[in-house]
């Protein structure tokens, strides 16, 4: 399985983007399907380490963000296209980064991963806010 991160550009400050994020390709290694991992956010800005923004459970009923991105990004999911959004609004310019999907097997739906351990990975895209 491939997670594949996209939506990312150049943007002025105060605008908006919405990454998506979508899993393709064959079968999870736990033997379950995409309804069956949470799916996180993380960036990394230049020069600094990756950091977490978002997560959000299997069913979508459960949500956590950073400080930093609280009340500014959504986290969203559509288990039936199998794919993650991030919809970023009131961007700053200390959100430039490159942000990574990132999945999580869950064996309950409400549950919510803790750290940066995830069994899946994308590649990244790159988001860059102007001032």
């Amino acid at each position: 399985v491939q997670l594949q991160a996209s939506g990312g550009g150049l943007v002025q400050a105060g605008g908006s983007l919405r990454l998506s994020c979508a899993a393709s390709g064959g079968t999870f290694r736990t033997g379950g399907t995409f309804r069956t991992y949470a799916a996180s956010w993380f960036r990394q800005g230049p020069g600094k380490e990756r950091e977490f923004v978002a997560v959000i459970s299997r069913n979508g009923g459960n949500t956590l963000y950073a400080d930093s991105v609280k009340g500014r990004f959504t986290i969203s999911r559509d288990n039936t296209k199998e794919m993650i959004f991030l919809q970023m609004n009131s961007l700053k310019p200390e959100d430039t980064a490159v942000y990574y999907c990132a999945a999580d097997f869950q064996r309950m739906p409400n549950t919510i991963p803790v750290g940066s351990e995830h069994d899946y990975w994308g590649q990244g895209t790159l988001v860059t806010v102007s001032s």
